[in-house]
């Protein structure tokens, strides 16, 4: 038996990080990571996902690793937004809206029906932390990393929306995550590519930037992530809120009254890396008052984080009691969260020692509510896109003409990014309109195309009677072929506009005969659209953003 005062300083430390890796099992990075280094999470991406039974099998193999070590069971964690930020997208994963989308609907009890939904799918795979909701208030149409991930510009409803995901997620043991604190919405450079300030006074962070998080506290959400932004009303020193004693000691733990696990943005990502190094990064955040360091690629930096912390406590840089007070933290949810573990891991008191057994590791099994869920909640989610689908304006063109052919211009998702990635089953709007009535054209093309191709399809579109052309934006801009295209189609048709991600794509086309948004291209949506287009169906969406 180990009591948490036994833990050698390595041990303890190791805690504090949670790592990626590259592998669809126990590859040789996780391994030493588990093994040699003792860490106490794990992250993971659409790389490490084959299939839902392979997924849940990886979820097993990497507890037994651990109980093997000797060590406590693993916090295991993804980024499972929803929308399109879902890095398990594989049958037996029900799809459900993303936040813009859910916002869209004005009703939070929406919101908290696909939390549940994702939180019994996730807990059956071996999955205890959901890095989601994101409660940033998206006030910024140029946000080239927020937008959609959203629940709106309005900080009332993000907060409402918020606090209804927290509840889904965790009244089904996993962990919810509030990000990205203090707050990213208001922001036009993506923090994974470098810095970027939210320069607004105090009062105004009080009314629309710290509103949602201070609900998510509210609501005992069991962790809050960092952002990798400047906030000077807060911080003067020109240091992101990931790394300041402000923002994360002063604001969030002692005037907001935070208790939970304070969990860092990767440290990877440009706006860290490259002023600071993930290893300075690593020892920075634990001083700010951070407890869990994500480093989720790299085993380099993530062995380096690891030592650097170990000699920053060793040199008297970082007192022991603040390794401690972490772990205690981490513990505390582990407690609660992971798993089969509950009953081998006493709940601790800042004036008692924590006492640690041996474990036995979790037992994720198959189950049939899992491969089953994707049917059983398509009703569920139909009926939310229908509430979440938004007609902006519509000049008659829709519905359609039976009498006429349709032509769609449909953009297909096909490069990934840290905001946006391929499905592995999608729908186009064509094969679903084509479902409902014949004479149904479509070209699809790529989310960048050239002008080139845009002037192909011009020609090939001169005799169409009934144009649909989607436009998909994961960036901060409409990009310029589709802007390119969009326009030099409106001269000659009268076109229904589709945005399929980023309402403010009506920002920068001139006006079309129609313009509807979606907010996303989940099946779901997409069915509900051809209904939609062709008269079925009368959408009850209004947008949650300003299109000014």
């Amino acid at each position: 038996m180990k009591v948490l005062n036994d833990l050698t300083l390595e041990q303890k430390v190791g805690q504090l990080l949670m790592c990626g890796f590259h592998g669809q099992h126990a590859d040789e990075q996780i391994t030493r990571l588990i093994r040699d280094y003792h860490v106490g999470g794990v992250i993971y991406f659409r790389r490490n996902v084959e299939s839902i039974d392979q997924l849940t099998r990886l979820s097993t193999e990497l507890q037994d690793m651990a109980a093997e070590a000797g060590a406590l069971p693993l916090m295991i964690s993804v980024d499972q937004e929803g929308g399109m930020v879902a890095r398990i997208d594989q049958e037996g994963m029900t799809q459900v809206p993303g936040n813009m989308a859910l916002g869209a609907t004005g009703n939070p009890e929406y919101t908290l029906e696909c939390a549940q939904i994702l939180g019994r799918e996730l807990k059956n795979i071996g999955i205890d932390m959901n890095l989601a909701p994101v409660v940033d208030v998206n006030n910024n149409p140029l946000n080239p990393v927020i937008g959609v991930r959203s629940y709106g510009e309005h900080a009332e409803s993000v907060a409402a929306h918020g606090v209804a995901a927290i509840t889904g997620y965790q009244s089904q043991g996993i962990a919810a995550t509030a990000k990205h604190f203090p707050g990213h919405g208001d922001t036009a450079v993506d923090s994974h590519l470098g810095m970027v300030t939210v320069p607004h006074d105090r009062n105004r962070l009080e009314q629309m930037e710290l509103l949602p998080f201070r609900k998510a506290i509210e609501a005992r959400v069991d962790a809050i992530m960092t952002a990798h932004v400047m906030f000077p009303s807060i911080e003067p020193e020109p240091i992101p809120a990931t790394l300041s004693h402000k923002v994360l000691s002063g604001l969030l733990r002692e005037e907001m009254g935070f208790e939970g696990i304070i969990i860092t943005d990767c440290l990877e990502m440009h706006a860290i890396s490259k002023p600071y190094g993930v290893a300075e990064a690593a020892v920075r955040a634990v001083e700010a008052g951070a407890d869990l360091i994500l480093v989720s690629h790299t085993l380099q930096d993530q062995v380096a984080a690891l030592e650097a912390i170990v000699e920053a406590v060793r040199t008297g840089r970082i007192s022991e009691e603040v390794i401690h007070q972490a772990v205690e933290r981490i513990m505390t949810w582990k407690r609660k969260r992971c798993g089969q573990q509950n009953d081998h891991l006493v709940s601790p008191k800042a004036s008692e020692t924590v006492e640690i057994t041996d474990v036995e590791p979790v037992n994720c099994t198959e189950s049939t509510e899992t491969t089953d869920s994707s049917k059983l909640n398509e009703s569920t989610l139909f009926e939310i896109a229908s509430s979440s689908i938004t007609i902006v304006h519509n000049d008659g063109l829709f519905p359609l003409n039976p009498e006429k052919d349709v032509y769609v211009i449909w953009p297909e998702v096909v490069q990934r990014t840290e905001v946006d990635e391929p499905w592995s089953h999608t729908e186009s709007l064509g094969m679903a309109l084509s479902q409902l009535r014949g004479r149904v054209r479509e070209h699809k093309i790529t989310t960048q195309p050239t002008l080139d191709e845009a002037d192909r399809i011009l020609a090939d579109v001169s005799n169409s009677e009934q144009l649909i052309v989607c436009t998909y934006t994961s960036a901060g801009h409409l990009p310029k072929g589709q802007q390119y295209l969009v326009e030099k189609l409106s001269k000659n048709h009268s076109l229904i506009v589709i945005a399929l991600r980023n309402p403010y794509d009506l920002l920068e086309i001139s006006r079309p005969g129609s313009y509807v948004c979606t907010y996303e291209n989940t099946p779901a949506v997409v069915r509900a659209l051809s209904h939609v287009l062709t008269g079925g169906l009368q959408p009850t969406g209004s947008l949650p953003v300003r299109l000014r």
